[in-house]
């Protein structure tokens, strides 16, 4: 259990390097046939679990403080891959595997073994492999080897498995092209596209991202990469700033296709105080107000949003709720708990959550073994009368290891 007392923050720190880009990093390493070196590495636990996977599939890694150096190019059969609680890994690393001769059982810890994986099995049989969930979840049968070819696939519940595919079937014997209906989280899909092109991949997307046409027999070029900050774990420092002090953070990239760069339109229109500048976002506090945002393409911003909504002014609306309902808890459900016992005045009507401003007391929370909620728990409690102590904190493992160090960091003592 976690301790957080209401205080006032300021500081400066650096933002922790993205997980998504360090998983994506990680499988064009492997897929690359040679030395690539990934520097400023993430090693949060899913990011771990990506490199575990590299291992199984043929890869040698070699991680120091700076830096991960991953040899590939040589994919053999593994068998078996654990993908842990890292829901990018569970629907990445099937088409992947797919490329091998030969069956992969791919198996999920936590609440990941409670997450659609059922989506999968249909395109990548269209596209010449054999794919079987449990029922529409993990553990997932993967046997290849995939051919390429033409599939379809709905984007509406998550793009992982678009991204999955993106990676592995330029490398197969066939061309191929993909029609993706309802496609929600385009930003990730770009963060995609771009990670192909630095390891010198071609595909071809319309501007809609519904097709997606790749050559098949293409070679992954190796190469130095450095993965750049996460704004995602950022978005707690930020919003923290915003309610309860001032904060620095650096490593942050602007022109990022991070999809939770949005939280600096969210923060500008509750009224915080932003600065931007060359990699650095400063955050201080302002006279807050409520805001509306639509978090349809970026919901991993509600948990941090809920926190900054309820220190504004008015009812403040978020739209986008329904997508939160497969993420590593109900975060919808989750978020109106939680923030609820520590005093919120939080509700979910249909596809948007709405929040009332009202000072906190604080609580004892419950993490959902969820880290965005223990994250948001702990952003609440600066700004609450009595702070709050959060149950099962340690699960911010998973994206942010260090981010009660980080957050204990900015605290002003007086």
């Amino acid at each position: 259990m976690k301790k957080i007392l209401p205080c006032r923050i300021e500081g400066a720190l650096e933002a922790p390097s993205s997980k998504s880009i360090m998983i994506r990093a990680v499988a064009a390493a492997l897929l690359s046939n040679g030395k690539s070196i990934i520097l400023c590495p993430s090693y949060c636990d899913d990011a771990l679990a990506a490199m575990e996977c590299a291992k199984a599939l043929g890869a040698k890694v070699k991680a120091s403080k700076n830096k991960v150096e991953i040899i590939g190019g040589h994919l053999v059969s593994p068998k078996k891959l654990d993908c842990g609680e890292s829901g990018l890994c569970m629907r990445m690393f099937p088409p992947i595997a797919a490329l091998c001769v030969g069956k992969t059982v791919l198996s999920a810890k936590g609440t990941l073994a409670t997450r659609n994986a059922g989506m999968m099995e249909k395109p990548l049989s269209q596209l010449g492999a054999s794919c079987i969930s449990n029922g529409g979840l993990p553990p997932v049968t993967v046997r290849g080897p995939m051919k390429g070819g033409r599939a379809e696939l709905d984007g509406s519940d998550s793009s992982q498995f678009l991204t999955g595919l993106l990676m592995a079937l330029p490398l197969c014997s066939n061309g191929s092209v993909l029609i993706v209906r309802n496609l929600k989280s385009k930003p990730y899909v770009k963060m995609t596209l771009e990670m192909l092109r630095a390891f010198g991949v071609k595909v071809h997307a319309n501007a809609a991202l519904s097709k997606f046409e790749i050559p098949g027999r293409q070679h992954y070029a190796p190469r130095a990469y450095s993965v750049e900050g996460d704004w995602s774990g950022a978005a707690f420092l930020l919003v923290a700033g915003a309610i309860a002090g001032r904060v620095v953070v650096k490593g942050l990239s602007a022109n990022s296709f991070q999809a939770d760069r949005a939280v600096l339109i969210a923060l500008k229109e509750a009224g915080a105080k932003v600065e931007v500048s060359k990699g650095t976002v400063r955050v201080g506090k302002g006279k807050l107000s409520a805001f509306e945002f639509d978090a349809t393409g970026c919901p991993d911003l509600f948990p941090p949003l809920a926190v900054l909504a309820c220190q504004c002014s008015g009812t403040s609306r978020i739209k986008g709720a329904t997508r939160l309902a497969g993420k590593e808890s109900n975060r919808a459900s989750a978020l109106v708990s939680e923030l609820g016992i520590m005093g919120a005045a939080i509700s979910v009507k249909g596809d948007v959550m709405e929040i009332t401003g009202t000072r906190l007391s604080g609580a004892t929370v419950e993490s959902h073994g969820d880290h965005r909620i223990a994250m948001a728990c702990a952003v609440a409690a600066l700004a609450s009368e009595k702070g709050a102590r959060i149950r099962g904190a340690e699960c911010v493992s998973k994206s942010y290891p260090r981010f009660f160090e980080d957050l204990e960091s900015l605290r002003v003592r007086k």
